[in-house]
């Protein structure tokens, strides 16, 4: 009899924390990363991320994912954001990333030597068009090849869903 109950509590444990874990990010309609080939980002390579939009009349938030070593070379980043609507409009947008404050000190979320960030850079926001959307990433420093920089990606989430 005890082994019974205790095989229902494992059992039950088990699909609590599937269904916890997969409800986490239940927000999220994209989140990907891509890995920067030798941490070398040549600006000529867009890194490319397309989005189903199913519901116009919800907000969204659109953040930029970046994964840095602590070798970086610089205290910001600046990243050119291409989007392509399902009409085929296109825009673009250059924003900046503070990576280090004033003292000297990593802002991003470290483990060893590599930082990570996620910085929203459309924050609710809302898409004017049903369908896939296609969003590049090409880094607008100064220098044409950007060294140590790990993976770069994004993430759409449904703001309402994220608050929760």
């Amino acid at each position: 009899m005890k082994r019974i109950l205790a095989n229902k509590f494992w059992l039950i444990g088990s699909i609590l924390c599937v269904l916890f874990f997969s409800a986490c990010d239940r927000a999220s309609c994209l989140d990907e990363n891509k890995d920067i080939e030798g941490q070398a980002w040549y600006y000529k390579n867009k890194l490319g991320f397309d989005v189903n939009i199913e519901d116009t009349n919800k907000t969204y938030n659109v953040f930029v994912n970046l994964r840095v070593s602590s070798n970086y070379n610089y205290s910001n980043f600046f990243v050119m954001v291409h989007q392509t609507s399902p009409s085929k409009l296109v825009s673009k947008e250059r924003k900046e990333i503070t990576l280090i404050n004033d003292q000297g000190e990593w802002l991003g979320k470290g483990l060893g030597d590599l930082y990570d960030y996620q910085v929203p850079i459309f924050p609710q926001t809302r898409f004017k068009e049903k369908g896939i959307y296609h969003f590049e990433l090409e880094q607008n420093m100064r220098e044409d090849t950007l060294m140590n920089i790990i993976s770069a990606g994004m993430r759409i989430e449904d703001f309402a869903l994220a608050k929760k």
